[in-house]
Order: structure tokens, then sequence, then C-alpha cells
């Protein structure tokens, strides 16, 4: 699409992201050669077709099957791009993942790793002799080292002993340094076997925010930046002390290393993350460089600082005002690498910006941008004049077609890694159309309908409303399992992007700020609505569910349409005062409804399903990980027992040892075989 100021390459494939902090990465590589991950909507050639009689439809085993592609890195004479393959292992009960790089022109694949041992995030050396990577395997500690594997041949090597382990790394632009972000180890694992074996210690908090989801309680422990010498495997720290940094970058001299950090009296009471500058060498003092009072570079985008080709400059997202969250817009904005005055690029464009990369002669930056249920691979101008062409590798993906690698260089976009071929070559898929309605107050919202793959006109299929989490998130042209599983299954699959989702501008995501569960319900009912209307459903035989917020909002939905059969509540909360204290949002609650004891008012208010749960009918499945700190058990619990105590027909499912995100795959098939027992029990006539 076209804005002010801001033009798509040629060709710009159209991509979805399906998160408001979607895992997106943009590395820029020499000869203005990117790797970019986006995910493209329909432009992309499908798999050889297979003979019709040898389709089937996806089947609920086929989840072992699915290879997730992520994380494309060019190497720098852009003849080989390496990439991360994700598998479900069913027979260890584990997520793998392997390595490996294709060819430019396409025709050689090779597998870099086979160990049992998770190997990703490959990053290519500055001369591409060799490709490092982080792996757990064969580490005491089991946490992320980094190993390099020379292109040459032998076996990879691991390069640091860090017991916290390494979060993230970035090669320098000249000679073999390192400079990465690793964790401070625990102090209690440092005690040894035989401490471990006695009662642990008792957990002490003082800080204000002090749980996070995965981390557990929060105690002292911090993300540092430290520097290696590849060659004398020698490992020190650059930025000591009390605060966390994150997303370094160097610049590229190497002489310097940009990097985001939130420091002040109490850190943990504001959202004020700013870019800092320092020499690359320990020691160093770190230089503030930006100075709003807003997020710059918010680690949940996982956009590092970019330099410009020369060092003069830096690129960054500057964010919005800290009051509105998650809500606000994340803008492209450019600084003076020596200090001075911020400059956004695009100013008017009220879409989050991400993943800044500059082109190889500094007069233009690459970006992702989110709209409308796709994320663009997009341009703007720095300073005047047209970017040079280069080599630019996509993570593109599309309604029934997961996530590849593809070379986009000029106008065309070719395929390079097939993970999928083969499976997708036996399978009959569900079309996925783009909808638009209207909502109850005229607003107009956009959505989604997946079809059954034997889909007739005229017929009226059972209907399953899908919500995506966040709140701030999106739907988009991409392949979703549980959308296939679904339609596979017989059902009509109804899903929306209502009011408070991202892609729509700001005003769009924060219209339920504050407000939850009020116009978003509004926007999801419309979209059942919609597919009642035009035929597609049968309004006697409607489901919803989601995970998250998607999981909340199906709570609101049941608690004001009597009208679902079946409903699946994930890791959801229904009472904004159980979760207040409880959760890792401590920041969110007081920016948007305040503390309790002042607005009691709007806490009841926005925890309508719970204080209204005799207004629920609905059979609801609930389901929830075991150490989930990002929305606890407990405001499951408390939905189920609510519902209980109605005599309402509900199931609570536990995950032992999972957190906020599913990761056993166990786990994960079985929550889907439950959400297809639970709505095939009251949906199917």
């Amino acid at each position: 699409m076209d804005r002010p100021g801001i033009s798509p390459p040629p060709a710009p494939p159209s991509s979805t992201a399906s998160s408001r902090s979607p895992r997106l990465r943009a590395e820029r590589t020499r000869a203005g050669a990117f790797a970019v991950v986006a995910v493209a909507a329909a432009l992309l050639p499908g798999p050889p077709p297979a003979a019709a009689a040898e389709k089937r439809f996806l089947a609920l085993d086929d989840f072992f099957a699915v290879r997730t592609v992520s994380d494309p890195q060019i190497a720098p004479d852009g003849a080989w791009v390496a990439y991360t393959v994700r598998t479900p292992d069913a027979k260890e009960d584990k997520q793998n993942s392997d390595l490996y790089m294709t060819s430019w022109d396409g025709a050689k694949t090779v597998r870099l790793t086979s160990s049992k041992a998770k190997e990703h995030t490959p990053r290519w050396s500055p001369d591409g002799e060799s490709l490092a990577f982080l792996s757990p395997r064969d580490y005491e500690a089991e946490t992320d080292q980094i190993w390099i594997l020379r292109r040459a041949g032998g076996e990879a090597e691991r390069v640091t002993d860090l017991k916290g382990g390494v979060n993230d790394y970035v090669w320098s632009p000249v000679g073999k340094r390192i400079v990465l972000v690793a964790g401070d180890p625990d102090p209690d694992a440092a005690e040894g076997k035989e401490a471990a074996a006695k009662a642990p210690k008792p957990i002490v908090i003082d800080r204000f925010q002090f749980k996070e989801d995965i981390e557990g309680y929060l105690g002292k422990q911090r993300d540092h930046l430290y520097l290696l010498d590849v060659a004398a495997r020698k490992t020190e720290i650059l930025t000591p002390g009390e605060f966390n940094e994150l997303l370094p970058s160097w610049s590229p001299n190497g002489a310097s290393i940009a990097f985001v950090t939130k420091r002040g009296k109490d850190f943990d009471r504001h959202d004020n993350w700013d870019i800092y500058v320092m020499d690359a060498k320990p020691g160093a003092a770190p230089r503030q460089l930006t100075r709003n009072d807003v997020a710059d570079c918010h680690p949940e985008w996982e956009s590092r600082p970019a330099w410009s080709p020369d060092g003069s400059q830096i690129a960054y997202l500057q964010g919005g005002p800290q009051v509105l969250i998650a809500y606000a817009v994340y803008q492209l904005a450019v600084i003076p690498a020596a200090g001075g005055t911020p400059r956004l690029l695009a100013p008017s464009l009220d879409r989050d910006a991400t993943h800044p990369r500059w082109a190889a002669d500094g007069k233009s930056l690459y970006f992702l941008l989110e709209d409308d249920g796709n994320v663009h691979l997009a341009r703007v101008p720095a300073a005047g004049g047209k970017a040079e062409g280069g080599r630019v590798a996509v993570l593109s993906g599309a309604p029934q077609e997961p996530d590849e690698v593809f070379a986009l260089q000029g106008a065309d976009l070719r395929p390079l890694s097939r993970q999928n071929q083969e499976l997708l070559a036996g399978l009959r898929l569900a079309a996925v159309e783009e909808t638009s309605f209207r909502s109850k107050d005229g607003t107009e919202v956009h959505g989604f309908v997946a079809k059954p793959p034997d889909f007739k006109a005229g017929v009226k299929y059972p209907a399953i409303l899908r919500i995506h989490g966040g709140p701030v998130s999106q739907f988009g042209n991409e392949f979703m399992f549980d959308w296939q599983l679904l339609a596979a299954h017989g059902y009509l699959v109804v899903a929306a992007n209502p009011r408070g989702s991202s892609g729509r501008g700001e005003a769009f995501s924060k219209a339920i700020f504050a407000d939850w569960g009020n116009k978003d319900t509004q926007d999801v009912l419309a979209a059942v609505d919609d597919a009642v209307a035009r035929g597609l459903a049968d309004p006697d035989r409607l489901g919803v569910g989601g995970w998250s917020y998607g999981g909340m909002l199906t709570n609101y939905t049941i608690a004001t349409d009597p009208r679902f059969k079946a409903a699946a509540s994930g890791a959801s909360i229904s009472n904004a005062l159980a979760g207040y204290g409880t959760d890792q949002y401590i920041r969110d609650y007081e920016n948007e409804l305040g503390t309790p004891w002042k607005n009691f008012d709007v806490y009841a208010r926005v925890s309508f399903p719970f204080f209204h749960a005799d207004r629920i009918v609905t059979p609801t499945l609930f389901l929830c990980g075991e150490k989930d700190f990002n929305v606890p058990l407990l405001n499951s619990e408390q939905m189920y027992q609510a519902l209980k105590s109605l005599g309402r027909d509900a199931m609570l499912v536990i995950y032992p040892g999972q957190y906020h995100g599913l990761t056993r795959p166990s786990y994960l098939k079985d929550r889907l075989e439950r959400y297809l027992g639970w709505y095939d029990k009251y949906l199917r006539k």
C-alpha cells in the first residue's frame, strides 16, 4: 500500500503477524542484502499439485508433521541463506530445532545440525567463514551458549561459558568479536547439587514488579552486555550494574555499540526504555541517546537500533505515551549518533513500524509495516534519493502455506526453503476468505472465514468463532493449524479483528482502553451475525473460543449472548481485581484502570463476566498452564468454580509445568483434541 513518504519495494509481499509483539527480525548484511522475517499473503507459489484422489483432509496427527521455518540470515557474499526449522518431536515429547541453509539460486539445501538439542538463532561471521548459533547442547547448566560452525567443515565448537545463558548476540562488522546479552546466573543454582537436594530457600521479594511468565518470581538477576573475543574465547562484561541491557547493535566501524535499557531509581514502575551508546570496550561509560518519556525500541518488539552505513545516524522505534501501554503506535525515528533531536520519518503513518534496516547507500530505510491483517515490507526515504537494489530473504506464508524462506530480488519472489512441500502436496486445505462487516454501532470491522475443504454453497455449517489474544494483536493471512483442523472437521471458522486490535491505527486499538469487553464483544458478535446472514453458519450450532485475551473476550461474549452452545476459554481472566498483583501486568493495570481502591467501579465494570457469571449458560471448557504468570491459573479456576456453583456444564484442564504459551507437543495436541471433543459434544446434531 502507498502512504505519504512510504513506498513498498517492487512487488512487495503482503504479510501477516499474529501478535502485538510479533517475533519478527530483519538483519542487514553486506552489499544491501537483508534477511527479513515477514509473512506474505497471496502472492506465493504453492507446492506442486498432487492428484485429486491422493489429497486428504488435515488430521490431528499432522500437528507433528508441520515444520516451522524462521529467522533467515543471508551470508555476507549473498550465496547462501541460513535459517531455523522447528519440529515437534512426538517420541521425546519436546520441541526440537535445527539449522539449514539453502543456496541463493534455490538449487541446494544443506542440513547443518541434527542433534537432539535445540539449535537456533544462526548468525554469519563478517567474513562468511563461520556460522554461529545458540544451543544448550552438552552444557551442564542447560542454558543457551554460543557455538561456532566452520563452513570449511568439522564439528561445532562452544565458545562461551556463561552460567546465566546467552539470550542474544551480534557479530562485530570488523574483526572477530561478538557482543552478547547474558543473564546473571541463579545464585541458588551455583551452590551445587548437594544444596539443591535440601529444602529450597525462602523467596524474598522487594521489587514493584515481582512476577514474570517463565522467569517466575523476579529477584536481582539482570541481563547485561558482554564482549566476546572469539579467537581467545575470552568474555568480559561491558555493562555491570543493576539494570537490564538488551538489543545491542554495532556501529559500522566496530568501535561503538548501541543498546536499549530502562533506568531510573525504580525502573519497575515505568516503561521508559531508552537507547544508549558506548565504546566497545570494558569500562567504557554508556551515553544516553534518546530522552523522550516513551518506550524507545521496546524489547517486546525485538527491534534493535540500526546504525546508518556511515555511522552518523541511528534508526529506532519511538513509542507513544506510557499511559497508552500496548495501545500506542510505534513510529520509525532517526537520531544523530552523536546525540541530538530525533526525527520521525513518517509522522502521519498511523500504523506500527518495526525492524528498521538501512539500504546500502544510506538514503532509505526498509522496515516492516503492520496494516489491517498484513505486514508489508516497506521503504521510506531517510535523506532523499532512491535506495540501491540488493538481495532480500523473506520469511513468508499464506493461509494454506506455513512460513517458508523466499528470495525477494527486484520483482521476483521465489521459494528457497521447501520444508512443508511434501506434506502440503497431499492435503486438501480450507479456503480462507477476508470479510468486512458493520458492528452494532456502525463501525466497520474486518475478519476472516475459513470454509470446510468440501464446502458446499447453500449448506449452513456449525461455526466456531475464534478470538485472538493481545488484545492489541491481529489475525491475518497466515497458516493457522487450528483453523485448518476445525475446518477439516466440518466446522466453519469465523474470526474478526475487533476494536482493540492492531493494524487499523491507534484510535482503533485504544477504543477499548479501560473498557474491555464492550465494543470488542459487539464486533466479534457482528462477525458471527455476518456469517449467519450470508447463509454460511448455522445459527443453532455456534461455538466460540480463544486464548489469553481471546479467552477473556470469550468470557465476555458468552456472558453477553446466550446463543453459543459451546465455549473454550484458554488462559483467561474475568475478574480484574483478582489479576491485580497476581500477574505480570502491574504497570498496565495502574496506567489503564488505576488502582482498585481508587477506581473500584472501573475494575467492577471490566470484570463483567465474573460479576455476571449467572448470565452464562454456555457449556465452557477452561484451560491453562499450571505455571502461567502471564494470566495465572487462579483466574481460570475462579470462573470454572463460578459456573460449577451455578450448575453449568464446565470443565477445567490444567497443563502441568506449562507457562502462558504451551510448549510440550503432547499438551499442544491434547488441547486441539479437547477443542474438537468439546465442540463435537455440543454442536453435532
